[in-house]
């Protein structure tokens, strides 16, 4: 019987990784832990914004210049009011008015938060919850102790007050927060369709705005015949939150060329950290920080808020600064997108003109 003999050189051996060696833990590639921190940087800056921009702003509210009214123009009341500002010098802006009416005129236009008014039997404090149910409460603690002082009972009377369908005052704010949501995830979403699909900017810009009046539509709905929180002018609400989306939808698309996947961080920045907290519906802007409360003068949430607030509540007062500061924005987000078009555009072309020329290249051109 012939028996065939294996030589040792054909045998094939275990390669060495085929198994770690006993005891041993494989050694990770430095490429993952670089690729991991690179990875872990979205969510870190994230979790850092949010902390600073909500704890820097809501953590500690305190009046900063509110500016309040006391009723009376005696030498007693001016004395008074003087006092008002010497206790607090940075908390309280007093200043004196003639009657009731006037000090109801102030309050219902917005111009003070309060306005206080004691007489021989009691004290009266005039508030607006419509313009912000927060401030009017710590309105209320500021004089309820000057009251106290005087020896009289408080009564606190709701000049404008909110509606029915919004007791306390935070359905608007709420629904921006819906509408930035929904902006930025709209841009991101659009982003990343169009991309594959090489659209110009035109058809991008397009969809964006179109979108975005969809998202302004689902709000509206949802604020008015869903759950009545508003009751009454949905048409100027739904055009004042299209006018806001578009902003935040097309400032996505268009920085989305140079960012990629650094987009909807830094539209969480701009239209969260930095929107949330200085629009004015948690805390007014006399509540926070100045750099939060200098925010709220041009930022487009405080102006949304503002607008729709005065649409809603205050339909004998104007909207013209409000949407003028809207419009501003979306200008603003339509020169960003062509701008970052137009370097896409060039470094297209560099890239194209550096790019080597074959021999099947040059016969074709021939």
């Amino acid at each position: 019987m012939v028996q065939h003999k294996h030589s040792p050189s054909t045998t094939t051996a275990p390669t060495a990784t085929a198994a770690p060696t006993a005891g041993r833990r494989p050694r990770l590639d430095p490429r993952f832990w670089r690729g991991l921190g690179l990875h872990l940087l979205i969510p870190l800056f994230l979790a850092a914004g949010m902390a600073l921009a909500y704890l820097g702003a809501f953590g500690h509210p305190a009046p900063h210049h509110l500016p309040v009214a006391v009723v009376g123009t005696s030498a007693e009341a001016e004395v008074f009011a003087q006092t008002l500002n010497d206790r607090a010098p940075d908390a309280l802006d007093v200043r004196t008015v003639a009657d009731e009416g006037a000090a109801r005129g102030l309050v219902a236009d917005r111009e003070v938060v309060a306005a206080y008014e004691a007489t021989a039997d009691d004290a009266t404090l005039f508030v607006s919850s419509a313009a912000s149910d927060t401030t009017a409460s710590v309105v209320q603690k500021v004089f309820l102790p000057v009251a106290y002082q005087q020896q009289l009972p408080l009564q606190v009377e709701d000049v404008v007050p909110s509606g029915e369908g919004d007791p306390t005052g935070q359905g608007l704010f709420f629904l921006l927060v819906a509408l930035s949501v929904g902006g930025y995830a709209s841009a991101a979403a659009i982003s990343a369709v169009v991309a594959a699909a090489r659209t110009g900017l035109a058809a991008r810009l397009g969809v964006a705005v179109a979108t975005a009046a969809v998202v302004a539509a689902i709000g509206t709905l949802v604020v008015g015949p869903v759950y009545g929180i508003v009751d009454h002018a949905l048409g100027q609400l739904w055009l004042l939150s299209w006018l806001y989306v578009s902003t935040i939808v097309v400032i996505g698309v268009g920085l989305h060329p140079l960012l990629r996947h650094w987009t909807t961080p830094v539209l969480t920045m701009l239209f969260v950290m930095l929107n949330f907290t200085s629009s004015g519906g948690v805390f007014a802007a006399g509540l926070v920080p100045p750099f939060f409360a200098a925010l709220s003068s041009f930022w487009n949430g405080a102006a949304w808020l503002h607008a729709t607030q005065t649409v809603v509540y205050f339909a004998d007062q104007g909207v013209g600064r409000d949407v003028l500061v809207l419009a501003l924005w979306l200008v603003a987000g339509l020169l960003v997108a062509g701008l970052v078009h137009l370097g896409s555009v060039r470094r297209t072309r560099l890239a194209d003109e550096l790019a080597p020329v074959t021999e099947e290249d040059e016969v074709v051109a021939a």
